[in-house]
């Protein structure tokens, strides 16, 4: 299906897959795109590319071009809200077009790629995305493959589609509990709620009251309940999850009558972490650490509950792998392997 031909005698011919050029410190990428007609004037970049014959594809049928599969990988892996480009080298890449959380079926995706030739790459699951960011990418190894291959490839994901999605997040109306005398009685001032408020209108919902209480079970709970009344859709504690005994807030957060999911978990920074439930609605008690860490328990369990899912006591065990946060000087969350 492969005709040899030498680059000084293909004027006219037509390229049948991309050209890399790569100049190290200044330019990778395409020279020739697929579909060129060479000409006279071409002859001396490709042999500067070390390009002495070209090859012209004559394609059998049940064969399928690296750029048609990659088209047809990516249109039966994605989900809406993602954005595919055209073939580039043989590669497609997919890009969100809202924002939302990662959903990967990695299974699946783990099934695509033990297909010899195929290959799917993604971000980690579960993490926000927001428009325009790239999160997949896919090829095929060769310059062509099988048509037998990209359909096992098409059954799969649609035995598990989509395979790649964005779960768009919910507008939620949060209710915030800052507790602590400290905080309460004005000798210091507030500073967790601008923080939590800041989080939360990034990922497209706002605290629509924020309480302040002492360290003290009652207050708490009032405050839990006054803020349902009033329509709150989440709950956010701040200010008391220590073990020290006068942080009181894991205890008001039961009394308030809240089925807890758990207390703790096997994520540094955020080991004193709560996520229970008023009925539908989800509360949570931070620990102090989501003050001032840029990536936190927060991050990894706050976005999926607005993605509307719930999270279980068993995920947030698995967190632990991935759960411990190096501190880098500069934070690249979410492109890093926190909570992954």
């Amino acid at each position: 299906m492969m005709q040899e031909i030498p680059v000084r005698k293909a004027v006219g011919k037509v390229l049948y897959h991309d050209i890399t050029c790569i100049v190290p410190g200044e330019f990778a990428g395409r020279a020739f795109k697929k579909g060129h007609v060479i000409g006279s004037d071409d002859i001396p970049k490709l042999l500067n590319l070390g390009k002495e014959n070209i090859y012209i594809l004559n394609l059998e049928e049940g064969f399928v071009h690296e750029n048609g599969a990659a088209v047809r990988i990516a249109e039966a892996a994605i989900g809406p809200g993602i954005r595919m480009s055209e073939p580039v080298e043989g590669k497609v890449t997919m890009t969100a077009e809202a924002s939302g959380l990662l959903k990967v079926n990695v299974a699946a995706l783990s099934r695509i790629n033990a297909i010899d030739e195929m290959a799917l790459a993604t971000l980690h699951t579960n993490q926000q995305v927001t428009p325009g960011k790239q999160i997949a990418g896919t090829r095929i190894i060769p310059l062509y493959t099988k048509e037998d291959k990209l359909r096992e490839v098409e059954a799969i994901c649609r035995e598990n589609a989509p395979v790649i999605s964005i779960k768009p997040f919910k507008r939620l109306k949060v209710g915030l509990v800052t507790t602590g005398s400290e905080v309460y009685g004005g000798r210091i001032e507030d500073r967790f709620g601008p923080v939590v408020r800041e989080k939360f209108d990034k990922l497209g919902s706002a605290v629509m009251r924020q309480i302040l209480v002492s360290d003290d079970v009652a207050m708490t709970v009032k405050a839990i309940h006054d803020l349902l009344s009033e329509g709150a859709e989440m709950i956010v504690a701040t200010g008391g999850m220590s073990v020290d005994p006068d942080d009181r807030t894991p205890a008001g957060i039961r009394a308030a009558g809240a089925t807890v999911v758990t207390y703790g978990s096997p994520v540094f920074p955020g080991a004193m972490f709560m996520l229970a439930y008023i009925g539908k609605v989800p509360v949570i008690g931070l620990p102090g650490c989501a003050m001032y860490r840029k990536a936190t328990i927060f991050d990894l369990v706050v976005s999926r509950i607005l993605a509307g899912e719930a999270v279980t006591r068993a995920e947030i065990t698995e967190m632990g792998h991935g759960g411990f946060c190096a501190g880098c000087t500069e934070c690249r969350y979410p492109n890093c392997g926190f909570g992954k």
